[in-house]
């Protein structure tokens, strides 16, 4: 069964859609195989290795986030691999990153190490059952779309470089799902110090993560922190892979602590 806070972003996500992209992200989050998926990554992260969210919640997160992201960059005419090359559209960009964001981790299911890489055992047959559904007649597409959200889940760890914009998206949405819920159940499940603490402490201090429209560029991410902690979140993680993100150019990069005028890095 669905939690409050998984339906909440659902919703929330599929406001943001229509056509074809809408009816994408609406057999994903109802299909029961990628949902069975990525609900034991999450037992298999919070359980067994005491990592944060990586379940059905994170991976909706993400797909919102992408999508916020998406939405700048194409209101500020910034033209996507997939038209830019004219092997598609932003239409079937979109589905890519949507695909990509709602994949991305159920590598987990298995392990930490290299779970981008084995999402994709898992990923490809759903992928090729999806866009049988959405594009019954046109295996071109297909193979396009398949393959662009390949590169964003393999991509989405900064391990493995990415070249297009639409799985830059992916890398970066995922790095901004870093608000104090994701380490909320780790924390609780094992209070003892550890080796690693870190990076749920640094989580768990992020209060807000906002995604708007820049005044020098198209996206400028804001994000706002309890405590100083917060900033190796920000500077360990996220800029990492705005590093390694093709989108890095369109992006401004605030961070700071409530009621303290905030740095900016990008």
């Amino acid at each position: 069964m669905s939690s409050p806070k998984e339906t909440s972003i659902e919703q929330r996500l599929l406001k943001r859609l229509s056509g074809l992209p809408r009816r994408a992200a609406e057999l994903l989050c109802a299909d029961p195989e990628l949902r069975a998926l990525q609900e034991y990554a999450n037992t298999v992260s919070i359980t067994r290795l005491n990592f944060n969210d990586h379940g059905p919640v994170h991976m909706r997160t993400v797909a919102f986030n992408a999508m916020r992201l998406f939405d700048l960059l194409e209101e500020a005419g910034v033209e996507f691999n997939l038209a830019k090359e004219n092997t598609g559209d932003d239409e079937m960009s979109r589905i890519a990153v949507l695909c990509a964001a709602l994949m991305h981790d159920i590598g987990m299911t298995v392990g930490r190490e290299d779970h981008e890489h084995t999402a994709l055992l898992f990923a490809v047959p759903i992928l090729d059952r999806l866009l049988k559904e959405l594009y019954p007649k046109d295996i071109a597409k297909r193979v396009v779309i398949r393959s662009m959200a390949v590169e964003g889940i393999v991509g989405h760890m900064a391990h493995q470089r990415v070249h297009s914009l639409e799985a830059g998206v992916v890398l970066v949405a995922d790095g901004l799902d870093m608000k104090k819920g994701r380490s909320r159940i780790p924390m609780l499940i094992s209070p003892g110090a550890k080796v690693g603490d870190i990076h749920q402490y640094s989580s768990a201090s992020i209060e807000k993560v906002d995604i708007e429209k820049g005044s020098e560029r198209p996206i400028r991410i804001g994000i706002t922190m309890s405590e100083s902690v917060g900033f190796f979140q920000v500077e360990s993680v996220l800029i990492t892979k705005i590093e390694a993100s093709s989108i890095k150019p369109y992006i401004e990069l605030y961070a700071g602590k409530a009621g303290v005028p905030p740095r900016r890095y990008l």
